[in-house]
């Protein structure tokens, strides 16, 4: 309720002059929403973040299609890795102790006190999105770390989406913005109206 709005009005004033300044309020802001809940989960946001980056420039560097092929996959299992570690290990594990118990046969497992990270399925499949995508030839890779940055971590998506493809979204950090009256009343309404 607050957040957002300052957030608003520092980006339509402070930063209109510059796409820089919009990006980096944008990051700045997308790490204090998510350090609010626990910031030792900003780590885990960086590694996928920077993993995706890192693989979108390797990619682009090489011609050979199989080691393309496997620096894309590289980039999938280590993000999927984390994400399935953080919001299913847990499940999992209780799935097949529940599973042995059918059979009579009681195992006795241990759980880990996992705290799920704020928005973490958004923002991997939207940093896996780029990867895929730069695998795909769809987007260029970038080397503009602070819209890149900008785009996976932009804060007012992650806890309800949606979860947009990099060749659709990305080339909106690259340019500058400017704020148009018409459409945001536009907006507001829809907000309002529609929910």
């Amino acid at each position: 309720m607050i957040f957002l709005p300052v957030v608003f009005i520092l980006y339509w004033t402070v930063c209109r002059g510059s796409k820089t300044l919009q990006n980096g309020l944008i990051v700045a802001a997308s790490l204090v929403f998510y350090g609010w809940w626990d910031w030792r989960f900003l780590g885990l946001l960086l590694i996928t973040a920077f993993s995706t980056y890192f693989a979108g420039i390797w990619m682009g560097s090489t011609a050979d299609e199989k080691k393309r092929k496997r620096i894309n996959v590289g980039a999938i299992v280590l993000n999927i890795g984390i994400l399935f570690f953080f919001k299913y290990f847990n499940f999992f594990v209780q799935s097949f102790a529940d599973a042995f118990s059918l059979f009579g046969t009681e195992i006795n497992v241990h759980t880990l006190k996992i705290l799920l990270p704020v928005g973490i399925s958004f923002y991997t499949f939207t940093a896996l999105s780029y990867s895929i995508d730069v695998y795909q030839r769809k987007v260029e890779p970038t080397r503009d770390v602070l819209a890149y940055l900008a785009y996976v971590m932009f804060f007012p998506s992650i806890l309800s989406g949606p979860i947009s493809r990099a060749q659709k979204q990305l080339p909106q950090y690259f340019k500058k913005r400017s704020f148009d009256y018409d459409k945001a009343v536009s907006a507001c309404k829809i907000l309002l109206l529609g929910g």
